[in-house]
């Protein structure tokens, strides 16, 4: 049986998406894993640094948009640039907006990240998951990931996992 998935369209953050991506994620449930609600200077910062990241490796956090073109959240891939876990490893990775949730649009959203990365020579990718978030690791599940690594946050001393995706 073949899994249906949702339409989704792919772009590089706009200075508009920062305002979006505020209002989508001033949500506490939305941003549990993340640490809560963020001023929405820290989304026009995040806006900026993807445009550059897109620029300079092809890739980023995209915006992600629903069949009727609204802003549902972020998914793509980033350097990680920490210095505890992966360092130096590509990351993929998602947030949706709650109203999106449990929709496929994760999947389909990191699937066609995925894709993307496979078609610019990107070798490997790993996804950064608190060990509380069911919906994350599901999603890790869906696309063929396998669990690396466990490791601990240097702030929040959380559990957390590190998946792995040969490309």
């Amino acid at each position: 049986m073949t899994e249906s998935l949702p339409v989704v369209t792919l772009r590089v953050p706009t200075e508009e998406d920062a305002y979006a991506w505020h209002e989508v994620f001033d949500d506490p449930d939305v941003m549990e894993f993340h640490g809560g609600p963020a001023e929405l200077s820290v989304y026009m910062e995040l806006t900026a640094r993807q445009r550059a990241s897109d620029a300079q490796h092809g890739f980023c956090l995209w915006t992600l948009l629903d069949a009727d073109g609204r802003v549902i959240g972020f998914t793509g891939a980033q350097h990680w640039a920490r210095d505890w876990g992966p360092v130096g490893e590509i990351e993929i990775g998602w947030r949706l907006a709650r109203s999106a949730w449990g929709r496929g649009y994760a999947t389909a959203a990191a699937r066609e990240t995925l894709a993307r990365l496979r078609a610019s020579g990107v070798r490997e990718v790993v996804a950064m998951v608190d060990s509380r978030n069911e919906r994350s690791v599901a999603v890790t599940r869906r696309l063929g990931m396998h669990l690396g690594e466990t490791f601990r946050t240097p702030q929040s001393q959380r559990a957390g996992y590190c998946f792995r995706l040969a490309l």
